[in-house]
């Protein structure tokens, strides 16, 4: 499983979101608390801060290579301070069919957008449902293409169906996405599960969505996530738990005061400071962590220091 990590707030230290917290994303790839397998197929982020030569642009570090393996961390992190950051682990196949290359790994941005993309997630047979989808992409979008993600592809028609960039356009583009990518399935028989999990991340915006299909291609599959994440690995049933599963946000004060963890003085969204959204509860207290269910959008904005958070559901 991938790992996604979120933040918008106050400017911070990289390196209190990186690396410092005992269950920081850079440890979670050697030594993950809530899902077992190791993160080897690299990592990356994109962050802007307000003291960055270029603050409109996200300063981007990618590389294909495990996170603790990393020997830029040291030197780099700690040189940097941030108010908008998109982190993420990637997880893959342990074959040599996957391809490990800067090009692979998340978040991905373009020229033409301030959306920059990371997810937890899986579109199965991607390649083959280009078929159908291809028609739907803007040719200054796929020209921008260089790896072999699905995460890089669906950033690409994302990207071609947004009409703008209020959240009513960003959450009628998913589920436009969704709705295309349910049609191209059904017309080359490759009804199966898709799973995902998406962070979308601008300049003190975070877009955070849950959603994807059954094994059948059903948009509204059934069971508990609970239950299902005992099964055994590889198999349908747990496949299906780690669909279902929620995605996590913690809002709060005073991130920067609880030294070395993710503890925040958590509040409400009026009265918050900052946030955090991720792909699982990062801190030994999860009941503090608001859940993002499956079907759901989160749409987070920093204004001033005033944060706004609306939850909606997703038409399927």
């Amino acid at each position: 499983m991938c790992r996604v990590l979120a933040y918008i707030g106050p400017e911070i230290p990289l390196a209190s979101l990186l690396t410092e917290p005992a269950n920081s994303l850079i440890n979670q790839s050697l030594d993950p608390e809530a899902h077992p397998d190791l993160q080897l197929a690299g990592w990356g982020f994109g962050a802007w801060g307000e003291h960055l030569l270029n603050p409109e642009a996200p300063l981007l570090y990618h590389r294909p290579m495990a996170a603790f393996y990393d020997d830029n961390v040291d030197g780099l992190i700690p040189s940097l301070q941030i108010n908008t950051m998109l982190a993420h682990v990637r997880a893959a196949a342990y074959n040599s069919k996957t391809v490990l290359a800067d090009e692979n790994c998340h978040p991905y941005s373009y020229a033409g957008t301030d959306w920059i993309i990371a997810q937890n997630g899986d579109l199965t047979h991607w390649m083959i449902l280009q078929r159908e989808l291809l028609q739907h992409c803007k040719d200054e979008f796929l020209k921008q293409m260089r790896g072999t993600t699905d995460t890089e592809f669906l950033y690409v028609l994302l990207l071609s169906l947004l009409e703008g960039d209020s959240d009513e356009d960003v959450q009628r583009a998913f589920e436009r996405m969704l709705e295309l990518i349910v049609d191209a399935r059904k017309k080359l028989d490759l009804m199966e599960l898709t799973k995902l999990k998406i962070a979308l991340v601008a300049p003190n915006r975070i877009i955070g969505v849950n959603f994807g299909l059954g094994h059948n291609g059903e948009p509204e599959p059934e069971g508990d996530w609970r239950e299902l994440r005992t099964a055994e690995p590889g198999t349908p049933e747990l496949a299906l738990g780690m669909l279902l599963e929620p995605m996590y946000l913690l809002v709060g004060r005073n991130f920067a005061e609880h030294e070395s963890s993710y503890n925040v003085d958590v509040t409400s969204a009026e009265e918050a400071t900052s946030v955090i959204f991720a792909s699982e509860p990062l801190t030994e207290e999860t009941d503090c962590w608001l859940q993002l269910e499956f079907g759901e959008i989160v749409f987070v904005e920093k204004n001033g220091d005033d944060i706004t958070m609306q939850v909606n559901k997703l038409k399927t």
